[in-house]
């Protein structure tokens, strides 16, 4: 798994081969940039990476200048594997938080641009996912929630629902606040 853009460019992440993550294809990390690039300003985003895993999807906006990530993920072996790449790569503007997602978003007050989730394909409840995000309050009013997921969901009835663009068998939903 590598770094596909910005000045991490071409860096590996090698995670240890026991995390239970399903890491978002080059493929797809490359396409979903290629939208990003068109529409959000890298430099100015404080960004809030739910469901982590690896945190490539974190490394790839800090690569292109991202002024803050927090990613949050509830196995601690993510967490341990996120602080040690941020730490070779020198990184010091990533906050690696272990928690289960529904809990942080419950009590946490921060405001986030750019809110992303990865949840797992199979976790039940995936449907609610952008009311939880969009209801919390950490989402800046002009902010924007992107989640994958697999083709079986669709979000296009969606009260905030922008676009999906899909990527092979991964698909991103965005939704901007109604």
């Amino acid at each position: 798994m590598r770094i596909v853009s910005g000045i991490y460019r071409g860096r590996r992440l090698q995670p240890p081969a026991n995390l239970p993550v399903r890491p978002t294809t080059d493929f797809a990390k490359e396409g979903l940039f290629n939208v990003l690039s068109n529409i959000v300003d890298f430099e100015s985003l404080s960004i809030l990476d739910l469901f982590t895993g690896t945190g490539s999807i974190s490394f790839e906006f800090l690569s292109r200048g991202a002024k803050e990530v927090t990613a949050v993920d509830a196995n601690h072996r993510c967490i341990d594997f996120l602080k040690k790449s941020a730490a070779e790569f020198g990184i010091t503007n990533l906050q690696a938080v272990k928690s289960n997602a529904f809990v942080f978003l419950k009590h946490m007050v921060a405001k986030y641009d750019l809110i992303f989730a990865d949840p797992p394909y199979d976790l039940v409840g995936i449907t609610e996912i952008p009311d939880f995000v969009l209801d919390s309050g950490l989402l800046d009013n002009d902010g924007l929630f992107i989640m994958e997921h697999s083709a079986r969901y669709q979000f296009e009835k969606h009260p905030s629902f922008f676009q999906t663009r899909a990527y092979g068998s991964v698909n991103f939903s965005f939704f901007k606040k109604s």
